[in-house]
């Protein structure tokens, strides 16, 4: 059984207070309560401070570049659908030019996780505002305030198709260590956003700010709309696991039956392409 020691990798540069450490642990946790080992794994990140997870966890890993660690994620997952695959980002990464990539690995439904280091703010750029930062908000970018509205990820993923859809306070790393176990033995699409604190850069969104507002909710609700209608009655600011729904996933209705040992065994002949080639015909 994999160990804490196991799943430590390079030393995190993050800055000290960094929501991240939080949920750097979290996912460690997760795969050690779960009884995985850390080739079981393979955590595909993409760019910004939270893109260093993929170093930080030893596990298969891929630092992708920005915005793409989902199309990346997918195709590991679609290589060898034996790994547990965890796509892992910020709210810039994901929520800005990786929006359209998100959408459509949602209505997708792979089975796969999708955990967002949510800090409303671009941090490894040194504070700008983000696809994430509310309207008003006063970063180098946006000295007179922040004239558009924030990305809503947790209703966007709702209403396009996620078949688990989560929240969590990196704060609260017991509550948020269960929604990332839940969201990695979940069949299908699942996704939980984190709000993880920037404390070098976000004065406004701190671990007080979250601890006053959020309101948990113990159990899914039964529709999307029911779902919908609580994240946008408490302006985003819920946790907790928002909408779960068993469906099949996307390798189970395409019916292709992958054979990672044969490929494994030795070079791809002619004889072992025209074998999946007809899997797809």
């Amino acid at each position: 059984m994999a160990t804490l020691k196991d799943l430590r990798g390079d030393q995190p540069t993050w800055c000290p207070g960094c929501g991240h450490f939080s949920i750097m642990a979290g996912i460690q946790k997760s795969i050690i309560q779960l009884g995985y080992e850390p080739h079981e794994f393979a955590i595909i990140s993409g760019i910004g401070c939270s893109g260093k997870v993929s170093e930080y966890v030893r596990t298969n890993g891929f630092h992708t570049i920005h915005g793409r660690s989902l199309p990346v994620a997918q195709g590991v997952k679609m290589g060898n659908p034996n790994l547990k695959v965890i796509a892992s980002g910020g709210d810039g990464d994901g929520y800005g030019i990786g929006l359209g990539h998100f959408v459509h690995a949602a209505r997708r439904n792979i089975d796969m996780s999708y955990i967002v280091m949510d800090n409303n703010i671009y941090g490894l750029t040194k504070g700008q505002t983000s696809p994430r930062s509310e309207h008003g908000f006063v970063t180098k970018t946006t000295k007179g305030g922040n004239k558009e509205y924030p990305v809503d990820p947790v209703s966007t993923s709702i209403a396009n198709g996620a078949t688990f859809v989560a929240q969590a306070f990196a704060g609260d790393i017991k509550q948020m260590t269960n929604m990332i176990e839940r969201a990695i033995e979940h069949k299908g699409f699942s996704h939980v956003n984190i709000y993880s604190p920037c404390v070098t850069f976000n004065k406004i969104n701190t671990y007080d700010f979250y601890k006053e507002r959020l309101t948990a909710f113990e159990k899914p609700f039964e529709t999307r709309e029911e779902a919908l209608t609580a994240v946008r009655a408490h302006d985003g600011l819920v946790t907790g696991v928002l909408y779960e729904e068993k469906r099949a996933d996307y390798q189970e209705k395409l019916g292709i039956e992958f054979d990672m040992q044969s490929c494994t065994n030795g070079e791809m002949n002619e004889e072992l392409f025209h074998k999946f080639e007809k899997q797809f015909q």
